[in-house]
């Protein structure tokens, strides 16, 4: 009979036991679900790390009072990332003045949830790999650009025109360089 309780008193602290394991491992699994749905709806990655001091194509266009449309889209399309990596990157900057030009609404249609993956196209037409001077430029005919499409390079009274749009400026970035350009470019249509 003792044999018996011993036995019962010890399947009891065993039972006890795995239940509170079962609770702890539920408490934790359901803890650990709720921290990475919060985490999924921010948005991470090494564009938003605290600034380190570096400058990237991405910090030139945040830091312009001429370019908050073109981060706006930026932003809109969730290319962030892809703007700060290592590159070297060639960005071809539309200035406010730029996307204006464009025909009333297309700028808010764009940027709408629903069309996010059209904007991210049109975002990646203005990026080619690589870090060439506006000098350089005028020995190319064509550039490849990041959504896989090609922009056409002309020379026009000495100066190169990409895809017709004027180049300013350029500003040198540390994953890159920075063109500012008068026009938005849009990639061919199919």
């Amino acid at each position: 009979m003792k044999t018996f309780k011993h036995l019962f008193l010890g399947l009891a602290c065993l039972t006890l036991i795995i239940s509170c394991k079962t609770e702890n491992k539920e408490a934790t699994s359901t803890a650990t679900s709720s921290q990475t749905k919060n985490e999924s709806s921010e948005r991470t990655g090494q564009a938003f790390i605290e600034d380190d001091g570096s400058t990237t194509v991405l910090s030139i266009a945040i830091g312009s009072k001429d370019h908050t449309t073109l981060v706006a889209a930026v932003q809109a399309a969730q290319l962030e990332n892809a703007l700060v990596n290592a590159g070297p990157l060639m960005v071809f900057a539309p200035t406010n003045e730029a996307f204006e030009a464009l025909p009333e609404g297309t700028v808010e249609n764009l940027l709408k949830p629903e069309n996010k993956n059209a904007l991210a196209n049109i975002l990646k037409y203005h990026v080619t790999p690589g870090n060439y001077s506006k000098d350089f430029l005028k020995k190319f005919k064509k550039l490849g650009q990041a959504n896989n499409d090609y922009v056409k390079v002309e020379v026009v009274d000495g100066e190169p025109m990409i895809g017709g749009a004027k180049i300013l400026a350029s500003i040198k970035a540390g994953n890159g360089i920075v063109h500012v350009i008068d026009k938005v470019l849009l990639p061919p249509t199919e």
